[in-house]
């Protein structure tokens, strides 16, 4: 994925995302990490023109990242499976049957701990945290 795709997946999913729920950019703040897309002159104008409020991330924080944790809990799902999957088809289904099952709490959370995370960030002064 490039600069362009993703202003491109901004511009369509995280709108109709907003739109969806009836949310405005000016009610939340966005997280991304610093990947160089991320962080790309396009995608900070993009964010910028549409009224994003945009979180300051640390490079290389994935302490933070609530979806480094999501994706954790979906690979534990995928490792309770007895056979590994016969090829990557299975494996895709895998993923989607145990993504649709993630139970809404535990997005709840991994977001309500978010507080709990930038302190312990702070307090190791950018440093390894239990996170």
């Amino acid at each position: 994925m490039d600069a362009k795709l993703y202003v491109k997946i901004l511009d369509e999913d995280l709108q109709a995302s907003l739109q969806h729920f009836n949310i405005t950019p000016n009610n939340i703040i966005f997280q991304q990490d610093n990947d160089p897309k991320h962080t790309s002159k396009m995608a900070k104008t993009w964010l910028n023109n549409n009224g994003y409020k945009v979180l300051l991330w640390p490079a290389q924080s994935p302490d933070l990242n609530p979806i480094e944790h999501l994706w954790n809990h979906l690979k534990m799902k995928l490792g309770e499976y007895e056979q590994p999957p016969k090829g990557v088809l299975e494996l895709w289904e895998r993923i989607e049957e145990e993504w649709n099952k993630i139970d809404v709490l535990v997005c709840q959370n991994l977001i309500e701990s978010m507080p709990r995370r930038i302190a312990a960030v702070l307090k190791a002064k950018g440093g390894y945290t239990k996170y």
